[in-house]
């Protein structure tokens, strides 16, 4: 039986590389050989949270879900073998962490020329922003904040800009990620976190608040940051995933005084057509937005382990880290 190298989750934080069988040819699907994948903070939830699945030892390849590959079986994709393509699972399939995986037609989108597969890579999570961004009001003019910036908030910065935000506060104490979303042009990147930070964002806006806060880490505690630094009648906008499956405390008095809109994202991959994820390899592939400051870190699947201790940690301008399959 063919064997191919694959990441497996066997436990919380314990995360090792090994060899396993390779999945067979399936007429419903496309058997994709990975190029990359990248690591998402959602795998992070998995890894060292147990948050959205903890059934252990999982998948190998679970759960990645940002990839690139090359067809070996079409199956019914109705793409040529040989194609390039980007493979955007959703949580239920993901398995882009292993040499070989059997992907459903619906999670693959054909890739342009012209640009490193690294860069076209960071189409499924700018695809997700975009998702998700439909869930915001008119941005044309307001003031936004966004939590967090790992590549889900420096995307936010660059889509809340083609959207009308006037300004953009960004809210990172890494210096790295911090001096990133400065070049995106973001109009204040603070370095302060917690309480400190809902001070300077309501001392930035005269004690208003922004219309648009964005959570783009997940946790109780940036939860309620955001609904406290939103303006009255604002909106809170949740990218950020739970920590765990405890009840999450809520600034429920807060939320009600300010008759704020409170919004949580999910279901991009479900999309018909993926148009979200096409959108954004548009703009990549177009050069609307540069992708090349941001895959930063690329070290080979057998190293998985220290991959997402470095995506949890990120320290050396770490600001997206991936594994890459060319190994064998």
């Amino acid at each position: 039986m063919p064997t191919m190298l694959a990441a497996i989750l066997r436990g919380l934080g314990d995360v090792v590389c090994d060899e396993v069988p390779a999945p067979e040819p399936d007429a419903d699907k496309a058997l994709v050989r990975m190029r990359m994948a990248s690591i998402c903070g959602t795998d992070l939830h998995y890894v060292y949270h147990g948050w959205p699945r903890n059934a252990y030892p999982m998948e190998p390849g679970e759960p990645g879900h940002e990839g690139v590959g090359v067809i070996v079986e079409p199956g019914a994709s109705g793409l040529p073998e040989g194609a390039l393509v980007l493979t955007v699972p959703n949580i239920w399939e993901a398995r882009n962490f292993a040499e070989y995986q059997a992907v459903s037609p619906r999670f693959l989108l054909p890739l342009p020329e012209g640009r490193p597969l690294a860069e076209l890579m960071m189409a499924q999570q700018l695809g997700t922003v975009i998702f998700a961004a439909r869930k915001l009001p008119e941005m044309t003019g307001k003031t936004a904040v966004v939590i967090g910036q790992g590549s889900a908030g420096l995307f936010h910065d660059f889509h809340l800009r083609r959207l009308g935000a006037a300004r953009i506060i960004a809210i990172e104490p890494n210096a790295d990620r911090r001096a990133a979303g400065s070049a995106l042009g973001v109009d204040d990147a603070l370095d302060v976190t917690g309480q400190a930070a809902v001070d300077a964002v309501l001392q930035l806006t005269d004690g208003r608040g922004a219309e648009v806060v964005v959570d783009a880490v997940g946790g109780h505690e940036t939860l309620n940051q955001a609904v406290r630094m939103a303006k009255a009648e604002g909106h809170v906008h949740v990218f950020g995933l739970p920590t765990g499956f405890d009840p999450v405390p809520f600034d429920l008095s807060a939320y009600f005084l300010k008759r704020l809109d409170v919004r949580t994202i999910f279901g991009a991959q479900d999309e018909p057509g993926l148009p979200s994820f096409r959108q954004a390899l548009a703009l990549i592939a177009e050069g609307e937005i540069d992708m090349s400051p941001y895959v930063t870190h690329a070290l080979p699947l057998e190293q998985a382990a220290d991959a997402f201790q470095l995506a949890r940690e990120p320290s050396g301008g770490a600001l997206k880290v991936s594994l890459t399959m060319e190994g064998r």
